[in-house]
């Protein structure tokens, strides 16, 4: 049996361009996993494998890999760093002890960090920092750690100091033994020596290490005590305490360095060991009931356990399906039953491998607190929980974004209608903010996503990977309805046809709900005029007919429907009769309630140089969007707003043209919003006409 204290699983994520492959790549080959190291600009990391990722020098899909360092044993996953792809971190935060969040060293707190850090948070994810790229022009260590201070709200605790600046940086001082690492100009990672603080930096590293030292023992009450009666504390009892913070989230150990020139990995490798909790050390997982409420039990994570597994990734390769999965607790056996709780079917377990990016080493057994992958799996999807048949349970779920845009496609050929729909059950499996509908007037079938990017990259996917050419529509934004008047009403449905007949009379009140909230149903009926049993039925028409509001047939969002009266015959009243009560009152009482058609409203970042704030401010208020945040940096200005998700098409185009290819943005879906009223008239008409004319 492995010693579970010796495990880390740990993800790499940050914002587009900070670095994370190449930190990736040098940590495998530090670690001996590889031998030649590959760069993301050549096309040629070993985390990036996908044709799409080389060319767009992006990771688009999160791989797995392992690698050993002083004796412990890590699972690594390398996440995405662009916006249109955070389901991927999202999904891989979710399996995962502890992080590595990386910055750039010049670029410092980007949009994508802060998505990241968030979802971060809420995983409750223990993470150390690598502030990378300290070799770059404009680079600044302690300016990135005062923003992940005042941005993130995060207290960074700095734990290495860099020696020398931008193309001037040689190496760093560790804090805790006050020793310089200074690497030579060969580039290979094992090629520093261990000296004594430069002497122009003594007061800057008494300083930091006086800071470092006050934060850590806030762990320990009497170590505390006896540093402030003047004695200090052992490098192991301010390990024990960093760690001990690290765990509880209090503070986040922050290193320097610069992955592409192979300067200060051994750190952070040091930090993931020494800082990051192994499976043991962090919260079960709780377990859930069937309708997905958190009930007491939690899985621990133990291999005497019986088998708790969650599938977090399905990815196709040329061998086939891979279900990816982490195990929580028990022995997961070649030729095993499982039970997937979700289905209620049991699978054999047949082949299973460790991952190192797409190769794979065969295994035979795995236990509590590895990721694998499963090959040929048929049933199992994203958040599925794998259970021993014996001990049935089901492990908090994953949620997942709604998308916001959509374009229409069709294959160009008879041929590519078969191989389209075969290809895009697979690509469903895989990433699950990806969804697929067929319009069912026009019989088109309608692809989903999170942004363009998003779209874009599914497309190239079937063309190349499947071979299925497709015509391609324009986007379309996912416009949704709501109410603006709250309404009483009152609906009767009479149908009397020989035998017996169908009666329903229901009272209720239509209001505007909360922003978020949905389709929310009550009722106050009292005194037994409607049955109770009845409830379901009229609850289930009116939540049916949310799929087309009166305006334009958009989904209706944010409606609160009370029942308060009403009247039932006891021959003829059916829970079916209710329900057609429910469906005739929201067609009669939506078009008094003051419909209005609300739009997706994004969080738009962009990054411009200096000169061109003016022409990029002017251009997203002709956009319609309101700008909320404007923050100088080193190298450009960063301009926060929200843009309505219509006038965002092709940004990209127009933003570099204005900055002279020197501007990026990213943008995220933050809420809805009213149309104004020429916008909304605009939409009904072509919806309207659009559905005439199929």
């Amino acid at each position: 049996m492995t010693d579970l204290s010796t495990y880390r699983n740990i993800g790499i994520f940050a914002h587009v361009d900070a670095g994370k492959t190449t930190t990736t790549e040098r940590i495998l080959k530090l670690t001996g996993k590889i031998h030649k190291t590959g760069e993301v600009h050549d096309g040629a990391a070993t985390t990036d494998f996908m044709e799409q990722e080389q060319e767009r020098g992006i990771t688009i899909q999160s791989a797995a890999t392992s690698c050993t360092w002083d004796g412990h044993r890590m699972n690594i996953i390398d996440t995405p760093g662009h916006v249109d792809f955070t389901v991927e971190v999202y999904r891989s935060l979710k399996v995962l002890d502890g992080g590595v969040g990386v910055f750039c060293g010049s670029g410092g707190v980007e949009p994508q960090s802060e998505t990241n850090w968030r979802y971060a948070n809420e995983s409750e994810v223990a993470r150390v920092i690598f502030v990378n790229k300290l070799d770059r022009m404009g680079a600044d260590f302690m300016r990135v750690v005062g923003q992940v201070r005042k941005v993130l709200g995060a207290n960074a605790l700095v734990m290495t100091l860099p020696i020398g600046t931008e193309e001037d940086f040689v190496g760093v001082v560790d804090l805790l033994t006050r020793k310089a690492y200074v690497w030579d100009d060969s580039g290979l990672p094992e090629n520093f020596e261990v000296t004594d603080v430069p002497a122009d930096m003594t007061d800057d590293v008494e300083a930091a290490r006086e800071e470092m030292i006050e934060t850590a023992l806030e762990q320990d009450d009497d170590l505390m005590g006896a540093y402030l009666e003047g004695e200090e504390p052992s490098i192991e009892d301010l390990k024990r305490c960093i760690r001990q913070g690290t765990i509880n989230l209090d503070f986040f150990p922050t290193f320097c360095g610069s992955a592409f020139k192979n300067k200060g990995i051994q750190q952070v490798l040091d930090a993931v060991v020494d800082y990051l909790p192994c499976p043991t050390d962090v919260v079960p997982q709780p377990l859930t009931d069937e309708e997905g409420n958190a009930t007491e039990e939690v899985a621990t994570v133990s291999v005497d356990e019986p088998l708790r597994a969650l599938a977090f990734k399905i990815m196709d390769d040329r061998f086939g399906a891979l279900t990816f999965i982490r195990i929580y607790s028990g022995k997961l056996e070649k030729g095993m039953t499982v039970l997937n709780s979700y289905t209620g079917k049991t699978e054999r377990i047949g082949r299973m491998v460790e991952m190192h990016a797409d190769d794979r080493i065969e295994l035979d057994s795995a236990q509590a607190g590895d990721i694998i992958a499963v090959v040929g799996m048929k049933n199992v999807q994203t958040g599925h929980t794998l259970c021993d048949p014996k001990f049935p349970c089901t492990l908090e779920p994953m949620i997942f974004p709604d998308p916001v845009i959509s374009i229409a496609v069709a294959p160009k050929d008879k041929a590519g209608a078969e191989k389209m729909g075969i290809a895009i059950g697979k690509m469903i499996a895989e990433d699950p903010s990806f969804r697929v509908e067929t319009d069912e007037d026009s019989g088109e079938t309608i692809l989903k996503g999170m942004g363009e990017l998003h779209l874009d990259i599914k497309v190239d996917i079937l063309k190349r990977t499947y071979g299925v050419e497709l015509v391609v529509g324009q986007p379309q934004v996912a416009y949704r309805e709501t109410i603006t008047q709250a309404i009483e009403d009152s609906y009767t449905h009479k149908k009397q046809s020989g035998g017996s007949g169908q009666f329903g009379k229901i009272d209720y009140r239509v209001r505007p709900g909360e922003p978020g909230t949905g389709f929310q149903f009550s009722s106050k009926v009292v005194g037994g005029n409607v049955p109770k049993e009845f409830f379901p039925a009229i609850e289930k028409g009116f939540k049916g007919m949310m799929e087309q509001g009166p305006l334009a047939g958009f989904p209706v969002l944010d409606v609160e429907i009370e029942l308060y009266d009403g009247a039932f015959h006891a021959v003829d009243s059916s829970a079916v009769a209710f329900e057609i009560a429910a469906k005739g009152a929201f067609r009669q009482s939506m078009p008094k309630a003051g419909p209005q058609l609300i739009e997706p409203i994004m969080h738009v970042d962009v990054f411009t140089p200096d000169d061109h704030v003016g022409d990029v401010i002017g251009d997203l208020n002709r956009r319609r969007g309101m700008i909320k945040d404007q923050e100088a940096g080193v190298t450009g200005v960063r301009i926060k707003a929200d843009v309505p998700l219509s006038e965002m098409f092709g940004y990209i185009g127009t933003l570099r043209t204005m900055t002279s290819g020197r501007g990026q943005f990213s943008m995220e879906f933050s809420h809805y919003m009213p149309c104004p009223a020429q916008v909304s008239e605009t939409v009904i008409a072509e919806e309207k006409e659009r559905k005439a004319n199929k």
